[in-house]
C-alpha cells in the first residue's frame, strides 16, 4: 500500500543502508531457510508476525518510517530482497529500497478490540511482496489513541529469536537491559553416547500415532486470532514450586488447560496430544540472523483432570527429551542426511511433518525483560502470531516481555473455530497453577 500524500519519505540506497554484497552475487540462504521458502503456497503465507500494542499517543506511521529508516543501517538483512535462482536463491541488496513500501498507514477507521483482530488476520493472510525485502510495518489506529504495529517478517528471512533481535535494533527505543536475554547455551553434548541419543530420538519422534489430530484437516487461506496472557513471575514460581518445572513446562501447562477446554467442548473428549516445541540453537552474536533451530515433541496428558498433575507430568516429558538431547540430535541427523542422502533427509521431514507426528507447534520465546517503548511511547503488549501448516489448523506462539507472557493462537477458522473458548482456556489453567501453589 503506498503511504498517504505528503508522507513519502526520502531514502538512500540499499549500499547507503550498508549493504555489503558486491554485485549481484548475494548470500546463499541456509538449508534452513530454503526449506522455510518451500513451505509457502496457496494456503501458506511463510511468515511471523509481531503485534506490537503501543499506547496512547502512539506515533504516526510518517514518524515510525522515520525512525526505522534510520536506524536499518545496523540490520542489513533488512534491505535484502531474494535473487539468484529458484535452485539456488540467494539474498541481494535491493538497491531500489524504498522504506515507504514497508512502514504504512493501514487504510481503516481506528480500531476497538474486535475490529482490530479482525483486521490483522486480514493482514497475515496477505502475502508478502517478494520483490522487496520480506517485512512490512502496517500501522492501525486505535480508538484509544494508541495504535497496533503489525509487523510480518518472513519465516525464511527470521525465525522468533531473530525477529526480537530485529525488534530491538530498529523499533525498540534504547533502554539499557531491556533487549531479549540471549539464548541460554545448550549442556555439553556428549558425542560418545550419540548412537544411543539417536535411537531415542527416533523411537520418540519418528514414532506415528494412532489417532488424527483434531487439528488435522486441508487448510484455506483464511485465518483467526486469538490473544492470551499470564504474569511471568507468578507462573515461574508456581511451576517451580508445584513440580520443580520451568516456565516453559508452565507454558505448556497452560496451553494444555486451553487445548483440553477447546476439544471438551467441540469432541466431548480430549486425551493426550503431542505437540511440537521449537528450540533455538542460536549462538549469540554468531548466527545471529536467519533460522538456526530445531524441536523435541512432547505430550501433553489432556485428559489428566488436574492442571497440577498434568504440569507434572510435562516436566518429566520435557526433562527426558532434554536429558536425551533431542533436539541437538534432530539437527546433527538432519545436516547428515543433507550430505549423505538428499532423498532419505526429505523422507525424514515428512515424516516429522506429518499430522500424526505432532498437532499443533508450540513456540515461546523470550522479548524484552523491562518495558519497552516506541518513539517514547511505552508499548503495552507485544504478541506473535505464527503460520499454521498444511494439515495442522493450529498454532500458538508464545512471547514473553517486562515480566508477562503473551500467547498468540493462529487457526484456520474452517478447522478450527472459537478459538476465543482456547485463548480463555489457556488464561484459566495459568491461573489454576499460581492459585495452587499459593
Amino acid at each position: 500500500m503506498p503511504p498517504s500524500q505528503g508522507e513519502r519519505v526520502e531514502h538512500p540506497t540499499a549500499g547507503q543502508l550498508g549493504g555489503t554484497m558486491s554485485g549481484l552475487e548475494g548470500i546463499a540462504l541456509t538449508g534452513e531457510d530454503r526449506a522455510i521458502l518451500a513451505l509457502e503456497s496457496a494456503a501458506v503465507v511463510g511468515h511471523t508476525c509481531k503485534v506490537v500494542l503501543v499506547g496512547p499517543g502512539a506515533p504516526t506511521a510518517e514518524r515510525l518510517r522515520g525512525s526505522v529508516l534510520e536506524r536499518l543501517a545496523s540490520v542489513p538483512a533488512l534491505t535484502r530482497r531474494l535473487g539468484g535462482t529458484a535452485e539456488r536463491p540467494v539474498w541481494v541488496d535491493d538497491e531500489r529500497f524504498d522504506v515507504a513500501a514497508h512502514v504504512v498507514a493501514a487504510d481503516v477507521d481506528p480500531c476497538d478490540e474486535e475490529s482490530m483482530r479482525v483486521e490483522v488476520a486480514r493482514l497475515f493472510s496477505e502475502r508478502l511482496d517478494r520483490s522487496r525485502p520480506l517485512w512490512r510495518i502496517d500501522v492501525l489506529r486505535l480508538a484509544s489513541d494508541g495504535a497496533v504495529l503489525v509487523w510480518r517478517i518472513h519465516h525464511a528471512l527470521a525465525d522468533g529469536t531473530t525477529a526480537m533481535r530485529f525488534a530491538d535494533a530498529v523499533l525498540w527505543d534504547g533502554v539499557p537491559g531491556a533487549s531479549a536475554a540471549a539464548p541460554r547455551p545448550h549442556p555439553a553434548y556428549d558425542e560418545s553416547g550419540r548412537r544411543l541419543r539417536l535411537a531415542a530420538f527416533l523411537r520418540h519422534e519418528l514414532t506415528l500415532g494412532h489417532n488424527r489430530s483434531p487439528f488435522d484437516g486441508t487448510i484455506g487461506a483464511e485465518r483467526d486470532i486469538a490473544f492470551a496472557g499470564a504474569p511471568l513471575q507468578a507462573l515461574h514460581d508456581a511451576a517451580h514450586r508445584l513440580a520443580g518445572a520451568t516456565v516453559n513446562d508452565a507454558v505448556l501447562t497452560a496451553v494444555a488447560g486451553g487445548l483440553r477446554a477447546w476439544i471438551r467442548d467441540h469432541h466431548g473428549h480430549a486425551g493426550k496430544l503431542r505437540v511440537k516445541v521449537p528450540v533455538s540453537l542460536h549462538h549469540a552474536g554468531v548466527d545471529d540472523e536467519g533460522n538456526r533451530d530445531s524441536f523435541f515433541t512432547v505430550e501433553l496428558p489432556l485428559d489428566e483432570p488436574d492442571p497440577v498433575a498434568r504440569l507434572a507430568a510435562i516436566r518429566a516429558a520435557t526433562a527426558a527429551r532434554k536429558a536425551d538431547h533431542e533436539a541437538e540430535t534432530l539437527d546433527l541427523l538432519m545436516h547428515d542426511l543433507a550430505r549423505v542422502s538428499p532423498q532419505l533427509e526429505h523422507l525424514v521431514r515428512r515424516l516429522e511433518a506429518s499430522p500424526r507426528a505432532f498437532a499443533l507447534n508450540v513456540s515461546n520465546v523470550p522479548g524484552p525483560r523491562t518495558t519497552v517503548a516506541v518513539l517514547g511511547v511505552p508499548v503495552e503488549a507485544v504478541y506473535s502470531i505464527a503460520e499454521i501448516g498444511k494439515r495442522h489448523a493450529l498454532r500458538v506462539a508464545v512471547v514473553s516481555v517486562a515480566g508477562r507472557l503473551h500467547f498468540g493462537l493462529c487457526s484456520d477458522p474452517a478447522i478450527v473455530g472459537g478459538i476465543d473458548l482456547l485463548a480463555a482456556g489457556v488464561e484459566a489453567e495459568a491461573t489454576a497453577m499460581v492459585a495452587a501453589a499459593a
